[in-house]
């Protein structure tokens, strides 16, 4: 295979791995593909693919230190607080009491209150109707807090319950496998053993999904980031709708996404498929306390893939 079909590969499967938020696997690919191009002084535009993996490394390195950091730095608010912020951040437009208590639950997570987050959640898999939704959140929750033991003994505890039906539980057992590093599994998650229900009653009990997105590339016309497309993590998600948090150092970038901008040619980076689609901007505001204080929220919701 010629030197730039080897790169081409190399990256690509950086790329895939980074989108699946393997990213123990594509910084390695990445400085994989870095060391190819540095021997190499005949690669086309080798300054500029090294500025691009430079940055790709740094940013992986960067959410490692926040993740490290998460627990120590999240203070304590109290019950007033807490229950301000979740009235503030929840922008339910179902009428259900239910989709506010899971968004206000979301809105806690955003602000780095992960435990009073996990309360909220551990309420909602109570819940048929966001039974799915809440569990994948509380897994997010452990892992931002870097505890992937906690998120595989939850997994586990539900597997022996009676709550999630096969289906619930294949769908989480899912993206649980594919949001922690194959080296924090001592052992293959188990999977569902309850012998499978009709379809009918499948139907009945399972909520109506939306494809798990880790990524969000934005295409800008204009700004600092013009012409280009920059990749987002997915922090939190409530079916189509995507939470993302952007630093305040980067908050130049988002300038003119003001709430209703519509964005065609989104990237979005799920662990099955990489696809285009579109979107528009729901909510945007700086995030005023907590351990995230300066930085923003940016929600965007998938109107069409």
């Amino acid at each position: 295979m010629a030197l730039k079909d080897s790169i081409k590969t190399i990256l690509q499967e950086a790329e895939l791995y980074h989108g699946q938020g393997l990213l123990a696997e594509a910084k390695e690919k990445y400085q994989q593909a870095q060391a190819l191009i540095e021997r190499s002084a005949q690669v086309k535009n080798r300054e500029k693919l090294l500025e691009g993996i430079h940055r790709k490394i740094a940013g992986i390195e960067l959410h490692d230190q926040k993740v490290q950091q998460t627990a120590a730095t999240s203070p304590a608010l109290s019950e007033k607080a807490r229950e301000l912020i979740k009235r503030l951040f929840s922008f339910s437009k179902e009428e259900s009491e239910e989709a506010a208590a899971l968004e206000g639950a979301i809105a806690l997570a955003k602000f780095g209150q992960f435990s009073s987050a996990l309360t909220e959640f551990n309420k909602l898999i109570r819940k048929e109707s966001h039974r799915t939704v809440a569990a994948k959140n509380i897994l997010r929750c452990h892992i931002a807090l870097a505890s992937e033991k906690a998120a595989v003994e939850q997994y586990e505890e539900w597997v022996k319950s009676d709550l999630f039906s096969v289906k619930q539980l294949e769908s989480i057992r899912v993206f649980l496998e594919d949001n922690i590093p194959p080296e924090a599994l001592e052992k293959p998650l188990s999977a569902p053993a309850a012998p499978a229900a009709s379809a009918e009653e499948e139907t009945a009990r399972v909520e109506e999904e939306f494809i798990d997105i880790s990524s969000i590339g934005i295409p800008f016309e204009s700004g600092p980031a013009q012409g280009k497309v920059i990749e987002f993590d997915v922090n939190f998600q409530s079916g189509n709708l995507l939470s993302l948090i952007v630093p305040q150092k980067e908050g130049n970038i988002i300038e003119d996404l003001a709430v209703g901008t519509k964005i065609n040619d989104l990237q979005f980076y799920s662990p099955i498929a990489i696809f285009n689609g579109a979107g528009v901007v729901s909510e945007k505001s700086q995030i005023k306390s907590g351990p995230k204080q300066g930085d923003f929220c940016l929600d965007i919701e998938i109107t069409s893939t």
